[in-house]
């Protein structure tokens, strides 16, 4: 009996002694209130701050955290560049059941990996007001150094649904508030007023480098930090960009950088004056103090409108150069040769991969201007320390196309959100390679959860290990991994938040998956995943002017459009009409709609002569059926072509927008009918202007248009 006391007591002992440590977390999600810029807002915090606090690790642990919502409303969490079991990895619906309010959810999972990680809100737009920490993983026995980590984040004082909602409706007051908006006065002041005509020509917004305008950009939740270091010390800062939209242009006022880590693998070093960091992305960087002094890390938003800064060392601050003011009208010249009239980039026949032709380059000064080279990072300087190569088996290539419309803000793989298509059915054990063009004209962080790729550049078998790839406009990337994992679904999509909301994604899924326990009815799970790019925004224009009102309310979604629109005057001779249209975007570029509707009018007014086809016109009373279409034209024209159920046609040409200067807007309209209008608004915010117009029926008229 002694005897095996012993040898159990002794088995025991050898167990604990192997067994993997159980590092625990508990985080609290609660709603807070947020105040960065004297105004007020709702956020989330974890544990009381925001972000949340950063967890820390060591290779080998086993991590279990306690996710106990506060809130009263789900939530949940994802691992953002951690392998992981699949109903661990945090996508709520697809991977891991939602986190329902005023309950817990326990996450365990081996820490199998190393480097700078992050975790954050994957519900609708959590991650734009707080929900997103740092996870750091030290290596086994690693030397301690100096280190700091810098989550960097954007913040803005609307509610990110509002934000959601207005890009959806096309809306300038962003670029206004940038002072971006390239206007026909702007671009004659700086002798680009051809152009800007080309530019319209061809259907193209104005340039456009990021969607929103940001109040305030944060580093580890504020615009400033400092942090005390001594002269000559090497300090290793962890970079996070935890932004919804925002990359960051990093440059340090004492000396170069050096590269060692991307996305939490490491690299060869490699030394640089600036790297711009896309949105999720992580990169580890070694800097010296040089001297005396606190020297500045300056994190610019890409747009140039806003910066955070770190502080290192002690004593005199000794500041970074300030990047300057983009040159908008130079990147719209080189744009207006990239894209044809379809609105397809043209490739020009330049070899374009791994952000080594920045197209944006022509409008940075500082580059173009500069007397001395800068040394800018790109991912072909990126070199793995040991070979990446994947293991020997069956390869399959994927070719796939970012696509997209910047008019009504439609982000898409293949002309296709995420909801359009089926999951891509990968096999366990086989290699899959991915080459992606990008033929759109914003950048695209692309993310693979639950697995590393390689990202093939010059290096060969050295080529980088990385999570997520940023592709620019006109760039066509190559990235392979092997389908390591046992099972499960593996999302991968653009990291911009309000992209993959609007559907730019795909879902990868292993063949011969077991049901997932998280979610026992996985049909009805899958439908709340493709709810969020089949959502439905609403848009209005209604004008309140001294000859009656007139506006425009609208619902859409990627494809559908339900809308009224109507012109109510103040007297009989004015009268009242109405349009009402239910119609379908076609194409990729959605240029064409075509419609059913109903057409009333009503107006006391004399006999009028025939239409232009020779019809009688009836646009003082009518009560009709109608179906028809809409195209845009060249000059963002849209011709509206229309027949009622009589037989009667109607043409209508239209422009709305015309940016005269940032801040007035020229409009007009003529049908067939030999009904016109033109007017023209003064924009003071972005929901109301000063308004005035000419209606070939209700006169002049001036007063205020309300814009939602």
């Amino acid at each position: 009996m002694k005897t095996s006391v012993i040898i159990l007591i002794v088995i025991m002992s050898s167990y604990l002694s192997f067994a993997q440590p159980v590092v625990r977390y508990d985080l609290v999600i609660h709603d807070t209130i947020v105040n960065y810029t004297g105004k007020e807002r709702k956020g989330i915090a974890i544990n009381g701050q925001i972000p949340a606090p950063t967890l820390y690790f060591i290779e080998g642990d086993i991590a279990e955290i306690h996710v106990i919502n506060k809130m009263h409303h789900e939530t949940s969490i994802h691992w953002h560049g951690l392998i992981l079991p699949n109903e661990q990895d945090g996508v709520p619906y697809l991977t891991t059941a939602p986190i329902a309010p005023m309950s817990e959810h326990v996450f365990r999972f081996p820490i199998v990996q190393s480097g700078t990680y992050w975790y954050h809100s994957h519900t609708m737009l959590q991650e734009q007001i707080g929900l997103y920490g740092a996870f750091i993983i030290h290596k086994k026995e690693e030397p301690r150094y100096s280190e700091y980590t810098m989550v960097l984040s954007d913040w803005t004082d609307e509610k990110p649904e509002q934000v959601e909602r207005s890009l959806h409706q096309a809306t300038d007051w962003y670029g206004i508030r940038k002072g971006a908006v390239q206007s026909y006065s702007e671009a004659l002041v700086q002798g680009h007023l051809g152009t800007k005509f080309t530019n319209e020509f061809k259907r193209m917004m104005a340039m456009d480098v990021s969607d929103v305008y940001y109040d305030k950009l944060l580093i580890n939740g504020q615009p400033e930090q400092e942090a005390s270091f001594a002269k000559q010390d090497t300090v290793r800062l962890r970079i996070i960009n935890g932004s919804s939209s925002t990359y960051f242009w990093i440059n340090y006022s004492g000396g170069k950088l050096s590269v060692v880590a991307n996305d939490g693998a490491d690299v060869e070093p490699v030394s640089v004056d600036r790297l711009i960091i896309g949105v999720s992305e992580t990169y580890d960087v070694k800097v010296v103090i040089p001297d005396d002094g606190k020297y500045q890390v300056l994190a610019t938003s890409e747009d140039r409108t806003n910066s955070a800064s770190l502080w290192l060392g002690s004593g005199i601050k000794i500041p970074s150069k300030t990047l300057p003011k983009l040159e908008y009208f130079k990147g719209m010249e080189m744009m207006n040769d990239m894209m044809t009239m379809g609105g397809k980039m043209n490739d020009m026949g330049m070899n374009m991969s791994l952000q080594q032709m920045d197209m944006n380059t022509i409008m940075y000064p500082e580059i173009m201007n500069g007397e001395e080279p800068i040394v800018t990072l790109n991912y072909n300087m990126l070199k793995a320390p040991k070979p990446t190569t994947l293991p020997n088996a069956p390869f399959r290539e994927l070719r796939i196309e970012l696509t997209g419309n910047m008019n009504r803000y439609v982000w898409t793989i293949d002309n296709k959100t995420v909801s359009e298509t089926d999951k891509i059915l990968i096999k366990k054990g086989e290699n899959i390679r991915i080459v992606i063009y990008n033929n759109s004209m914003m950048r695209h962080p692309m993310h693979l959860h639950g697995h590393f790729f390689r990202l093939l550049n010059d290096h060969g078998e050295y080529s980088p290990l990385k999570t997520v790839v940023d592709i620019l406009p006109m760039e066509t990337d190559t990235i392979e991994f092997h389908a390591s994992e046992e099972y499960g679904d593996w999302y991968f999509h653009c990291h911009i938040l309000y992209h993959m909301m609007s559907g730019m994604g795909r879902i990868f899924q292993y063949e011969n998956s077991p049901p997932n326990p998280q979610l026992p009815n996985p049909k009805k799970a899958l439908r709340k995943v493709y709810a969020d790019d089949r959502r439905f925004y609403l848009g209005a224009e209604i004008g309140l002017e001294s000859n009656g009102s007139d506006g425009e309310i609208s619902l859409s979604n990627t494809r559908w459009s339900f809308g009224t629109e109507w012109r109510l005057g103040i007297n009989e001779h004015a009268g009242i009409e109405t349009e009402s249209h239910i119609g379908r975007f076609i194409g990729a570029n959605q240029f064409f709609m075509p419609y059913v509707g109903l057409d009333i009018r009503s107006r006391d007014e004399e006999e009028l002569k025939d239409n232009l086809f020779g019809q009688s016109n009836t646009k003082n009373e009518r009560a009709v059926l109608s179906a028809g279409f809409v195209y845009v034209l060249p000059w963002f024209i849209t011709s509206d072509i229309r027949v009622d159920q009589t037989g009667r046609f109607r043409v209508q040409l239209s422009r709305e927008d015309i940016p005269l200067t940032p801040r007035i807007r020229l409009w007009g309209l003529w049908n067939t009918d030999y009904e016109y209008a033109f007017g023209a608004k003064y924009i003071l915010s972005k929901y109301l202007s000063l308004s005035t117009h000419y209606d070939s029926d209700m006169k002049y008229g001036l007063g205020l248009t309300f814009t939602y």
